[in-house]
């Protein structure tokens, strides 16, 4: 995904999203709760291990929404939400974060699962969780990025309060002076739909 040779395929670029989706969900997956439940197979009955509840999945577009998809491949169950965030960087030496559009289910003691492939200041983050939370308090945040910067990681856990995880792909090593994650990939929202004006 970070080279630069391969990164012009964005069908490839999105689809590579959308395994680490899937990958994220399966490690995800492992910290939910599961109970015995009986079914019929054509031979006989049996039992077998089933999530006790579904999480809620929201993406924070644009970049995620490949990303997400991979997570609704596992979860298929899953109710979704959505959050337009995006920086602003008019003020220089400064990153504001703007959220537009969401829209949730009742977040009310669910899990939630909050999809955003580039973790870099983690203010999108903190800020979408804010929004979020007018829509209920969940019970767990698991906060899913393909790639981190160490920056970020730190901004979420000095401003998130309740219980959250974060999961990553990647740790990279720091953030620019424009904030861009190091060694990163580039602007995934673009690698996956082209350039925004």
């Amino acid at each position: 995904m970070r080279d630069v040779r391969t990164q012009n395929d964005r069908m490839r670029f999105r689809r590579n999203l959308e395994r680490m989706g899937e990958i994220l969900a399966y490690e995800i997956s492992k910290s939910f709760e599961y109970s015995q439940e009986n079914i019929e197979t054509p031979l006989t009955s049996t039992s077998v291990l089933s999530a006790t509840e579904n999480p809620v999945i929201i993406s924070v577009m644009r970049a995620s929404l490949p990303f997400y998809n991979g997570f609704l491949n596992y979860f298929d169950k899953a109710e979704s939400g959505f959050i337009g965030a995006f920086r602003d960087e008019t003020s220089p030496g400064e990153i504001n974060v703007h959220l537009g559009y969401h829209a949730s289910p009742n977040l009310e003691g669910k899990i939630v699962i909050l999809a955003d492939p580039m973790l870099a200041t983690g203010k999108s983050i903190v800020e979408s969780i804010n929004t979020l939370l007018t829509h209920g308090k969940p019970k767990h945040i698991h906060i899913a990025s393909v790639i981190a910067a160490p920056e970020g990681i730190q901004y979420i856990k000095e401003n998130i309060s309740f219980p959250f995880s974060i999961w990553v792909g990647a740790m990279d090593e720091k953030l620019n002076h424009q904030s861009y994650i190091v060694p990163g990939l580039g602007d995934a929202g673009d690698l996956s739909f082209g350039p925004k004006l």
